[in-house]
């Protein structure tokens, strides 16, 4: 029988069954949507990131505090508490010669707390204890009024800049400037108010109320240790010097000596995007493997069902048999209507998965995340690939059972 017949005739046994056909395909479709969905949302999420980090500069440097080797990432990066940097290592960053190409650098104590605008109040809202330096560290921009001063953070001045987006999570719709306000009840005056400048690694900084470093330290956070620290260099040409010159500075003040590693971990933007992509790839195959798992609940689906079938069609079969079809012939009529099942599904699944991350990119992007849409290739191949794999595997068992039934038992079959 030819294969062209072989397909017309199972894609009419499926019609006629069109309940149970969808019904045996549907763990298909839901595994196959899960991991094309997955990896469709990872690879987003990872552009978007990207592209964010690019946008800061290619000169910018950052300092993280705990150890780490040159690949892997800090432990502040799973939210351990380590507290090896201070205020004093950015002072001795922009004084040491061997950091001259440094032309600007902060430190960073970020928090939450209760805000409170006479009758507004806005629960767990971030705010960042920056020196006064950071618009030049983050050619940020200032929409109205100005940043505070160096000598408003040493002398702990109760004054803030705050976010495009404040204006109305806050200050309800008014011009914040001017306007004095709480954080975790203590007074702080408005004096400034940034530029829009969206979400930058999952923080959305128009959110951010930023007020002087030592400020949060001693007045809202109550320590004196650094979240992290970030400098701009010169030139980009000049990163990798002034990062050797950071190290040598930074374990000079932390006191390390020759065989002792470093208690910090300083990455300029290219490192940063590597360390991200590593993450995101891991985290997005991982649970793209666990999706996976239903693809296997599906093909279990598929032979039960395709076992019933061959009980059903015993008199078929043996009708077919006795007028000359071989036991090749069956065999392949069974295992193409396992493939047609799973080739449907793996498409539904496609579908469905590239619909629902293009439904998530426009549901970021009404957030304020400037998420990127993408379905790759690679990874609809490799699910069409996995389905069809799964429709050999687990059709093989029926297929075989009906090519070998004896014809004369089928045919006296009820």
């Amino acid at each position: 029988m030819e294969i062209k017949n072989i397909l017309k005739l199972s894609v009419r046994n499926l019609r006629a069954n069109t309940l149970r056909s969808f019904l045996t395909m549907l763990g298909l479709i839901i595994g196959i949507g899960a991991v094309v969905l997955i990896i469709s949302l990872g690879a987003g999420a990872q552009a978007m990131i990207v592209s964010q980090i690019n946008s800061l500069g290619s000169n910018l440097v950052g300092v993280l505090p705990g150890a780490s080797d040159a690949k892997g990432p800090p432990a502040s990066v799973f939210g351990i508490q380590v507290k090896t940097l201070i205020n004093d290592d950015v002072t001795a960053l922009l004084a040491d010669s061997r950091t001259e190409h440094l032309v600007a650098a902060s430190g960073y104590a970020s928090g939450q707390g209760k805000m409170v605008y006479e009758n507004q109040e806005l629960e767990g809202g971030s705010f960042m204890g920056v020196a006064g330096s950071y618009p030049n560290v983050e050619n940020t921009t200032l929409a109205s009024g100005r940043f505070f001063t160096e000598e408003e953070d040493s002398g702990l001045a109760r004054v803030a800049v705050v976010g495009s987006e404040m204006r109305h999570e806050l200050f309800n719709g008014e011009n914040p400037v001017g306007k004095t306000f709480k954080i975790k009840r203590e007074s702080f005056r408005v004096i400034g108010e940034l530029e829009p400048r969206g979400a930058v690694a999952f923080t959305n900084q128009d959110k951010q109320v930023f007020i002087p470093l030592n400020t949060a330290q001693k007045i809202l956070l109550g320590w004196r240790h650094l979240s992290l620290i970030r400098a701009r260099v010169d030139e980009a040409a000049n990163i990798e010097e002034a990062i050797q010159g950071m190290k040598e500075v930074l374990r000079d003040q932390h006191n390390l000596d020759s065989a002792e590693e470093d208690d910090f971990s300083v990455r300029n933007q290219a490192d940063a995007v590597e360390l991200l992509k590593t993450i995101t790839d891991a985290f997005r195959f991982f649970l793209a493997a666990i999706a996976a798992i239903s693809l296997l609940v599906g093909g279990i689906g598929i032979m039960n069902i395709m076992l019933v079938a061959v009980t059903e069609r015993y008199r078929e079969i043996g009708l077919r048999k006795a007028v000359g079809a071989t036991r090749s012939n069956i065999m392949t009529q069974f295992l193409i209507e396992t493939l047609v099942i799973t080739g449907i599904g793996a498409v539904i699944g496609i579908a469905g998965g590239a619909v629902i991350s293009f439904l998530v990119t426009i549901v970021a992007k009404a957030l304020g995340y400037d998420w990127v849409f993408i379905i790759s290739l690679p990874s609809v191949l490799m699910a069409v690939s996995v389905g069809l794999v799964i429709g050999l595997a687990f059709g093989f068992y029926p297929a075989r059972r009906a090519a070998k039934l004896d014809p004369i038992v089928a045919l006296r079959y009820e």
